[in-house]
């Protein structure tokens, strides 16, 4: 168990950052078996702002990793999910920046 009490279990031989997030990956595989989602990919990486050097210092990228990315067939759109049982300045910080460079899209906290 770490710091905000997830508990990180196994589903399908991969690991999942918690019981939350697994309880959603088995309901959105349901939805794909049922044709009413498609494309579902997990821990997706999306690029807030890239890596740079100043002054001879390297800066790394600093990135946002969705739980979850799908197409929805009902909304006909993109959908990008993030399972929050609690959410950390890291997080809400990276999530606006998310909001800034992705003006058409929104993470949906579940």
């Amino acid at each position: 168990m770490n710091k905000y009490r997830n508990q990180k279990v196994y589903y399908n031989g991969a690991k999942i950052d918690s019981k939350k997030e697994a309880r959603r990956l088995f309901q959105l595989k349901l939805l794909e078996k049922a044709n009413e989602i498609e494309d579902l990919r997990t821990q997706v990486q999306f690029e807030l702002q890239p890596s740079f050097e100043k002054n001879g210092k390297k800066y790394r990228a600093i990135t946002y990793i969705a739980d979850f990315v799908y197409y929805d067939n009902k909304l006909k759109r993109v959908v990008i999910e993030d399972t929050k049982g609690y959410k950390t300045e890291v997080y809400k910080l990276k999530k606006k920046l998310f909001e800034y460079k992705y003006p058409n899209v929104e993470i949906e906290e579940i």
